[in-house]
């Protein structure tokens, strides 16, 4: 697993990778893989996130759960999915946020990787699951690097803004000891953006202004959130 790290995290997560379930991680992929199962996403982007947004480029954590379960949708950046694959209804409850805070009218794609490139970190808690069951890869090694990534961004200097969407999410997150007690980093907390909680409070939560203003003060420069 961790040759398949990029070189700018393979560092920092060099101690979890070398942890036994970590390493186990890689060879029960194959072995599912093997005995039939097809794993989303495909080979080659499970580290998307990672690739797309060195660690050294974070001014933004957006953390999700697990990947899109359904054909052709998990591309290894939470909540984004490629160019012509329909948007799944919590990225459009995320775009319709969007379009409320900064104006911003919803594009005809749900690529988000425009933001991995600008340093939003698309992190999801476990990277890869089987198709059609949701949570199914939970457990089996996923936790500790991503949770060590999201520490890491966290323990560095620079101010972040970690944006946790949901109660599995904010979990996560406050379970990690370099975001207790930390103030340079902003923390924003809201309900998930899926249809069944939304209007629990995501909507009107201006993440994206808030994120953007915050980023301003601290002389690290905006997010250009236009897709």
């Amino acid at each position: 697993m961790s040759e398949q790290v990029p070189e700018s995290w393979r560092a920092a997560l060099e101690p979890v990778l070398a942890d036994k379930q970590s390493r186990q991680l890689g060879g029960w992929l194959r072995d599912e893989e093997e005995a039939g199962k097809v794993i989303y996403p495909p080979r080659g982007h499970r580290l998307a996130a990672l690739a797309l947004t060195p660690l050294d480029a974070v001014k933004v954590v957006i953390l999700g759960q697990d990947p899109y379960h359904g054909p052709g949708q998990a591309h290894g950046l939470s909540f984004s999915v490629p160019v012509g694959t329909r948007q799944p209804p919590s990225l459009v409850n995320i775009l319709k946020e969007l379009k409320g805070d900064l104006g911003i009218d919803p594009p005809d794609h749900g690529n988000l990787e425009s933001w991995a490139r600008q340093g939003v970190l698309l992190l999801n808690t476990t990277l890869t699951v089987e198709q059609g069951q949701a949570g199914s890869h939970a457990g089996r090694g996923w936790e500790a690097i991503t949770d060590a990534a999201v520490a890491v961004v966290a323990a560095r200097p620079e101010p972040s803004v970690f944006i946790l969407l949901g109660s599995h999410a904010r979990k996560k997150a406050m379970s990690i000891p370099e975001l207790q007690g930390v103030t340079r980093h902003l923390v924003l907390q809201s309900p998930h953006p899926s249809p069944l909680s939304a209007h629990r409070g995501f909507f009107g939560s201006r993440p994206f202004s808030k994120a953007n203003s915050f980023l301003e003060k601290t002389g690290r420069g905006a997010i250009d959130w236009r897709l």
